[in-house]
């Protein structure tokens, strides 16, 4: 009961940062496509101070939308603002991690070989990771280096993939690709809640007292809101790859992440030119070119290591081995503490029930992915001998 109940609150969580994510990055698409579809604007509206407009027909009607060079000449009895999306993404996204990974820290955090031991500093490698990257992104923004976009970029570059190395040395691997994705995220917040909503609020209170307008910080606001717009597509690919051993169970995972959110972003490069009228399909050659490059390199390198595969094991000694370290999960009445049914509905307990799953279960052990956290203790040996069994079926 307690597992179906904990299970249940994750769930619910989950789906409620789903939700929130979505609201959050909808926005953000509209808005920077909203920013780099406006033209000039006529002469009459020029004059009223509108900078650019544009006519929509979304559902029902069609759209007037005009974008202010500073303040209009009145302000609006009601303003719409755009930032609980975003707070909220964060944090169930953080609620999140804390139940499963915090709170399940000796299987799902804590991993095998890492700079930390323990589940307790694993938590609290967490917690500075988060809090590292976010600190670090902060000072270069509002450094020289933040004005001068090449330098920026090269950085952002270095930290993502410094973020990549540095998490796996210090999680499990399937938190590790996690982490980078909540740092990340939680670079996308700090620009909201440090300096898009601040920029703005400023502005309105100096209308408000009849002040000049701080255009400058609103110009620092759009390069925040630009730089989240590049960071979403890496991010989602993040949330999804707890589901993908591949992504994160490479001897080279580092790398392969980083490659593949470097390509990603450099994908949302060409919607944000497309926006303003410039078209270069070569970016999304290259970038799903690049994509197919990472795996296929991983599928070479995987076949090579299964040719060098040791003498085959025979069924007997494969299912004692299956029995060792899958079955304690993969049953029809598992023995794992808290584990009520097995996993997906993947039970592992006969010869047949393998062969249905050994295409499924042969991707979990040659990414490393299972035993979880590798709880039970698979030598390298046997998993090489394991895998060679199972892509022989």
């Amino acid at each position: 009961m307690e597992a179906t109940l904990w299970d249940f609150a994750a769930l619910l969580v989950r789906w409620a940062h789903l939700i929130f994510g979505i609201a959050w990055i909808g926005a953000s698409f509209y808005f920077i496509w909203l920013d780099n579809s406006l033209q000039a604007p006529p002469e009459h509206k020029a004059e009223a101070g509108v900078a650019g407009d544009l006519w929509s027909f979304h559902g029902g009607g069609i759209y007037e939308v005009s974008k202010y060079r500073g303040a209009p000449p009145a302000m609006p009895e009601r303003l719409h603002w755009f930032y609980w999306e975003a707070y909220a993404t964060w944090l169930s996204g953080f609620l999140l991690l804390c139940l499963v990974y915090y709170l399940q820290a000796p299987t799902l955090l804590a991993g095998e070989g890492t700079w930390v031991s323990g589940p307790g500093a694993a938590v609290l490698a967490s917690l500075l990771f988060l809090a590292a990257g976010a600190v670090v992104y902060e000072m270069l923004l509002r450094s020289a280096p933040g004005g001068r976009l090449a330098l920026f970029a090269g950085l952002m570059v270095a930290l993502t993939a410094g973020a990549c190395w540095l998490a796996f040395e210090l999680f499990a691997p399937r938190a590790a690709a996690l982490h980078v994705g909540m740092l990340l995220g939680t670079i996308m917040a700090g620009n909201v809640f440090l300096g898009i909503i601040p920029a703005q609020r400023a502005f309105v209170r100096s209308l408000e007292s009849g002040g000049e307008p701080p255009l400058a910080g609103l110009a620092q606001a759009k390069l925040r809101s630009t730089h989240n717009n590049y960071f979403t597509l890496p991010v989602l690919l993040c949330m999804i790859s707890n589901h993908y051993p591949v992504l994160y169970g490479h001897r080279a995972a580092p790398l392969v992440l980083f490659l593949l959110l470097a390509l990603a972003a450099f994908a949302r490069h060409f919607f944000n030119l497309r926006h303003r009228g410039i078209v270069r399909p070569s970016i999304l050659v290259l970038a799903f070119a690049g994509f197919l490059a990472v795996a296929g390199w991983l599928a070479w390198d995987g076949s090579r290591a299964v040719a060098s595969a040791g003498p085959r094991l025979s069924d007997e000694e494969a299912l004692a081995l299956v029995e060792t370290h899958c079955t304690v999960c993969h049953a029809q009445a598992p023995s794992w503490p808290g584990m009520a049914a097995a996993p997906l509905g993947l039970e592992l307990e006969t010869l047949a029930a393998i062969d249905a799953a050994a295409a499924r279960a042969a991707t979990s052990l040659g990414t490393n992915y299972m035993p979880l956290g590798n709880v039970t203790g698979m030598a390298d040996e046997e998993r090489a001998a394991l895998l060679d069994w199972l892509r022989g079926r």
